[in-house]
């Protein structure tokens, strides 16, 4: 299912009982947020919210629209995230000519721009260009933008799609980076070393040239769970959307820079970030439940903003969890393990809590088959794309719910012996975590869960689990409404 825009889908969640609009004039300036984070730590993420009077701006401004599990499959066109996880399990069956090797998985890869079947088009004229804004009337200061936490270096766009092109390819890159406002023409470009967008502004950087890029705000869900998505490098965000939303994105050139963007958007962000040019951006109330710390990044220069007549602001918040985040990274999660097990085949389950920042911590659950395995997977994890940024990685045997993390940790500190169980590595890691003693730079830990078999040189029993007969349970399932308990 394709939603038209943001508004489509707002009016699905209100008619299914799953908005709350609020009236009362909100300050964008912590009060949000102290709103929003109350919401969001309700049982099942709380409902979405729609601030219709925000101080300071003209637009509503809506939040936690993707903070349950309901409303994330709703907003990518399903009933349930599992539905589209099995749809690129399918897409992802080797066929029977192709070699069941690491490359012959590789060549696949590209396979999967079938995914592309469904390739962005062009639209001459759009929704998100019925206001058009030029120059010193593109004012940012029009927008509600949150200033999210006290110590937050400023307000700052939390929900961005950010579209850049290659400088050499003109390949498109959609990501999702914070935008904190440095003025109402300026802002800062928090493109951490990592992504993809901060190695198209090297490369244009490099030959003294400005690059454009594109701010989009809204659109159909589709596109902004795509941006957070962690696409191999061959695979475009917008056709991932197209996949998703089973409808092509319709695409419009930009006013004032060589950048095409979605047609439905609510609000566009045109600009160019100067070569050679750094300012101070942060510090920055972030997902990891601390603030990230101020750093120089690059800067971006307003050249025009365009939006709907009757634009909604949409925005997040993160920090201490769970947040609305919860729920984006579950989507990941569910639809990427697909992916993941091309290249760890015996992985059955993984989970990334959000407790654990996403990035922190992984629960494995696998099919154990000789000595050793759990610490084959862990490597094997580290060198997967974003995975390389996972602090620890859990390993588990098959038999273990890792979608429970109370089972998890039952298991884990039941069956480790710390010496022989824990392996450290060092990599790169998230520039956000705070606790390394470089940045982008330091250690990881493995942890091996599993059973110990004697192969392992463990040569004492290893105990069963306490589990209580079957037709045990079935006579008490039979008699369980006769005793009474509640």
């Amino acid at each position: 299912m394709a939603y038209a825009s943001l508004g489509d889908f707002i009016k699905r969640l209100d008619k299914a009982g799953e908005l709350r609009r609020i009236k009362t004039p909100v300050s964008p300036v912590l009060e949000i947020t102290e709103i929003a984070d109350r919401v969001m730590k309700m049982p099942e993420g709380g409902p979405a919210l729609l601030f219709e009077n925000v101080k300071g701006s003209k637009f509503p401004l809506a939040i936690n629209l993707m903070g349950s599990r309901k409303r994330m499959s709703w907003a990518l066109g399903v009933e349930d995230l599992e539905e589209i996880a099995a749809e690129i399990s399918a897409l992802t069956k080797l066929p029977s000519d192709v070699p069941s090797t690491f490359m012959g998985k590789l060549a696949l890869l590209p396979q999967l721009s079938v995914l592309g079947k469904i390739s962005p088009k062009m639209v001459t004229s759009a929704p998100c260009q019925e206001v058009v804004k030029l120059g010193d009337e593109a004012n940012l200061d029009d927008l509600p933008i949150l200033t999210c936490w006290p110590d937050d270096g400023g307000p700052y766009i939390t929900l961005p799609l950010v579209f850049t092109k290659d400088e050499g390819t003109g390949k498109r890159n959609v990501g999702m980076y914070r935008i904190q406002k440095q003025g109402p023409h300026e802002t800062g470009m928090h493109w951490q070393r990592h992504k993809v967008g901060s190695r198209h502004f090297a490369n244009f950087e490099a030959k003294g040239r400005d690059i454009p890029v594109a701010i989009v705000l809204g659109g159909d869900p589709a596109l902004t769970y795509a941006a957070t998505a962690p696409l191999p490098d061959e695979i475009d965000e917008m056709v991932f959307a197209g996949f998703i939303r089973k409808k092509p994105v319709e695409l419009v050139k930009c006013k004032t820079i060589d950048m095409e963007v979605p047609a439905d958007a609510e609000f566009v962000i045109e600009g160019v970030v100067p070569a050679g040019v750094r300012r101070r951006e942060g510090p920055f109330g972030d997902h990891t439940g601390y603030y990230s710390l101020a750093d120089d990044y690059p800067i971006l220069k307003v050249t025009a903003i365009t939006h709907r007549r009757n634009a909604v602001y949409p925005c997040t918040i993160v920090g201490p969890p769970p947040m609305e985040d919860k729920y984006i990274g579950l989507a990941t999660e569910r639809l990427f393990l697909p992916l993941a097990r091309l290249f760890v085949p015996e992985m059955i389950d993984y989970h990334l809590p959000a407790e654990g920042a996403f990035h922190n911590l992984a629960l494995v659950r696998i099919k154990k088959r000789y000595p050793g395995h759990a610490f084959k997977v862990m490597h094997a994890l580290w060198g997967l794309g974003q995975m390389m940024f996972t602090k620890c990685i859990v390993v588990f045997d098959e038999d273990v719910d890792v979608q429970n993390p109370a089972e998890a940790v039952w298991r884990a500190f039941a069956n480790v012996d710390p010496e022989r169980d824990i392996a450290f590595v060092k990599g790169p890691i998230d520039v956000l975590d705070h606790a390394s003693p470089m940045m982008a730079f330091g250690s990881k830990m493995g942890v091996d869960a599993t059973r110990k078999w004697p192969d392992e040189g463990f040569t004492r029993e290893w105990p069963d689990v306490l589990t209580m007969p079957t037709e045990i349970k079935q006579k008490v399932d039979s008699i369980w409404k006769d005793l009474g308990i509640k």
